[in-house]
């Protein structure tokens, strides 16, 4: 049996905790977190940008037209988001392209508030209200909504618009919507006498 200096025993029990990193604080790793945090959205959002292109001036001019439509019929929250925290593209992001999309008017990059507008948008609509419906749309993915909650909100909400079957039912935008929205909410159209119209 061999004995141990207890001079050299003080010492190991001494440099012990001192051999130990000290802890951070749940404060320092909150931040630590928030910002790595921060940081990957915001070269995401700049990723999506830099693989994007703006608008045209005229293509500008009309988004800003049926945004004015959106203000002028009270939909102030969602003219809001879409005139001062959305950034409007011409063509996919590299997102966009990576997971496709079916034909649409425009695409929305949520939370990223970025909203792409096709070809379509500026070609099919009949006018500015037309446009703004679209927009209307839109707005609720950059508020969080799933497709099938935009469209539902879009369609009960079409008459405050102002974008009514007797102006609108020969358009192109009115027909695909109409369409669309019949075959994932049947129940908003079974009035009237035929039990097939429209509820809303």
């Amino acid at each position: 049996m061999t004995g141990e200096d207890p001079t050299e025993q003080q010492l190991d029990q001494e440099a012990a905790p001192e051999a130990s990193p000290p802890k951070r604080g749940f404060l320092k790793r909150l931040t630590w977190v928030v910002g790595a945090t921060f940081l990957a959205l915001l070269i995401c959002y700049v990723s999506l940008l830099v693989t994007s292109d703006g608008l045209q001036p005229d293509q500008r001019e009309q988004v800003q037209k049926a945004i004015a439509v959106l203000e002028q019929q009270g939909f102030n929250r969602e003219a809001f988001i879409l005139k001062r925290l959305s950034v409007f593209r011409s063509t996919d992001n590299w997102w966009n392209r990576y997971i496709g999309h079916r034909d649409a008017y425009a695409a929305t990059n949520f939370p990223f508030e970025v909203v792409t507008l096709y070809p379509e948008f500026f070609d099919v609509p009949v006018d500015d209200k037309e446009r703004a419906a679209v927009l209307l749309h839109e707005a609720g993915h950059l508020m969080g909504d799933g497709e099938d909650a935009a469209l539902e909100s879009t369609w009960r909400r079409k008459q405050r618009l102002g974008w009514t079957v007797d102006r609108y039912h020969q358009t192109r935008v009115w027909d695909a919507t109409e369409k669309l929205t019949r075959s994932r909410f049947p129940y908003m159209f079974q009035c009237g006498a035929d039990g097939q119209s429209d509820c809303f």
